[in-house]
């Protein structure tokens, strides 16, 4: 019963708002009257323009254009629009039928994008855009000129996703320069884009990007049904659309991954994932998201795969130090003592005599400063935020060890974990977390509550999907042929099939092993000739 209330209530809710005044508005035969259902509208701001002049096609009829000033071209106002229209009309004698927008739309304008629009909310979307509406009085319709063009920011690379080898160009806020950038590492006519409007207030245009025939139809449809079902007044950036669409919004793990690099997108796509594109963020959503991909570099590709997977297993490796390394320490000097070498626990009792806190608060203690400090560099200006989070480490070390406040040995497992997170960037927020709750579990008992705590990651692991895709596979369940990205880097020769979680269309790259063979063939040295007789017992001898 209260769930039938409560749905009644949130239909009439939905309802109420979308019965605006404006939604039944149509356009009026009286430009004045269109003129002012804009002003009503837009308000008296003074970057919306409205251009009156007289249009001599006809008995001198009154028109306007309306566009919002630093969103359009002006040159394009001038020469597709103004000049056609007020100069050029009136060189030649047109003959002029009932229709005259469609005469306009035919014979005078020379934009590229045109439309006509009686409906009045579509039109003050289009200006609001960076389109230019034309409204001529008499006409119950108006005419959409395509006048975009605002500054932007130059395509550069970008500052998280740093690659040695590779493209160096990066997304931008522009929405379609970044559909311009897919296009160009994937030339292909099934790439699809799927533009949509959410947002209220903001009315930010999404885009829903993937390669047809790749890409599983049902992945497909259910981000498009995710993403029509978002109401919200505002959408500014992408992570706006991460939290309503997630599958795990309480988990640390993100669900859906991100970059800024046009190949890494392209890369994705061919393997069948589904990109979301935000107008006026460089940030592109990529879904299904699996936990491996963050240990995956543009790199490792452009390297020799034996060095590859060295490299890749360095990240595994320094991933577990970043969030197990304090929590072995935690338990090794405070309940597991026999485990450690004698002359070394020697050393580490004398540079903890004569502190006053315990060990667990001392990592997490230093664990803290240390996120401070690096928050403190990361907000600041550039230059500044550098030196304050070099120096700062330096000095609070030295002084606290000093001070005898907190023991050596703890200030060099703290800043080797400082160091190691930062090798996978990606999964950084989750090894902080995991870094002190596994601190606090090893304080209380030891190595039993590190094993506690890394089951229970395990096991939430295991649970997650994003999208219906297992989270944390080709690892559980397991899948063989996709451990050829994951426990090494294999030749792209060997990677012949696309992960096969996604369950994409066509999941085959090229033939098995298929490499391509030397052309050159093999030379023998030059030699004097022989005698005719000598030459035939050589060939027989090579034949036999």
């Amino acid at each position: 019963m209260f769930r039938f209330l409560l749905r009644k209530l949130r239909l009439a809710q939905q309802f109420k708002e979308n019965a605006t005044p404006s939604a039944g508005y149509r356009l009026h035969k009286s430009l004045e009257e269109n003129i002012a259902l804009f002003r009503a509208e837009l308000g008296e701001s003074p970057d919306v323009a409205i251009r009156r002049f007289t249009l001599n096609l006809k008995k001198g009829i009154k028109a306007a254009i309306i566009f919002v000033e630093g969103l359009m071209d002006q040159q394009v106002v001038y020469d597709c629009i103004l000049h056609p229209l007020m100069i050029e009309a009136k060189k030649e004698t047109w003959t002029v039928d009932s229709d005259l927008l469609g005469f306009i739309q035919e014979n005078l304008i020379t934009a590229s994008g045109l439309a006509q629009e009686d409906r009045f909310p579509p039109l003050v979307d289009a200006v609001l855009g960076g389109d230019t509406v034309l409204l001529i009085d008499g006409q119950t319709a108006a005419l959409v000129v395509s006048t975009k063009n605002w500054e932007k920011r130059a395509i550069e690379e970008p500052d998280t996703e740093v690659t040695i080898m590779g493209p160096r160009d990066g997304f931008t806020e522009d929405l379609r320069t970044n559909t311009a950038l897919l296009r160009r590492k994937i030339n292909y006519p099934g790439l699809v884009f799927e533009q949509m409007v959410i947002g209220r207030r903001t009315r930010t245009t999404v885009v829903v990007a993937y390669v047809q025939g790749i890409a599983n139809e049902k992945i497909v449809e259910e981000v498009k049904a995710r993403l029509k079902r978002i109401n919200t007044d505002m959408i500014l950036d992408a992570n706006y659309l991460t939290e309503f669409i997630t599958d795990a919004p309480f988990s640390p793990f993100p669900t859906i991954a991100y970059t800024e690099r046009p190949d890494v997108a392209a890369a994705r796509l061919l393997e069948g994932r589904v990109a979301v594109l935000v107008n006026n963020t460089p940030t592109i959503l990529m879904m299904p998201s699996l936990f491996i991909e963050a240990f995956q570099s543009p790199d490792d590709y452009n390297d020799h795969f034996l060095y590859a997977t060295f490299i890749r297993w360095l990240r595994y490796l320094a991933f577990l130090m970043s969030f197990l390394l304090p929590a072995l320490f935690v338990a090794l000097t405070s309940y597991h003592q026999e485990l450690i070498p004698t002359p070394l626990l020697i050393s580490m009792a004398a540079a903890v005599e004569g502190t006053p806190f315990p060990v667990v608060i001392e990592v997490v203690a230093m664990g803290a400063v240390f996120e401070i400090i690096r928050e403190a560099g990361v907000r600041l200006a550039r230059p500044i935020g550098q030196t304050i989070s070099i120096v700062g480490a330096l000095v609070i070390g030295e002084a606290v060890v000093s001070a005898g406040l907190v023991a050596a040995p703890t200030v060099i497992v703290v800043a080797l974990t400082a160091i190691t997170s930062f090798v996978v960037p990606k999964q950084q927020e989750i090894a902080i977390i995991l870094r002190l709750t596994l601190a606090v579990l090893a304080g209380i008992l030891g190595a039993y509550g590190i094993i506690i705590g890394l089951l229970f990651t395990l096991a939430h692991l295991a649970s997650l999907r994003s999208f219906g895709v297992p989270y944390f596979s080709p690892v559980i369940p397991l899948q063989v042929g996709d451990l050829k990205d994951v426990a090494v880097r294999a030749p792209l020769w060997a990677m012949w099939t696309r992960p096969q979680a996604l369950e994409g269309q066509d999941s085959k790259r090229q033939n098995f092993g298929e490499r391509v063979p030397s052309s050159i063939a093999a030379e023998e040295p030059d030699r004097p000739p022989s005698a005719p007789g000598k030459r035939k017992k050589e060939e027989k001898n090579r034949k036999k």
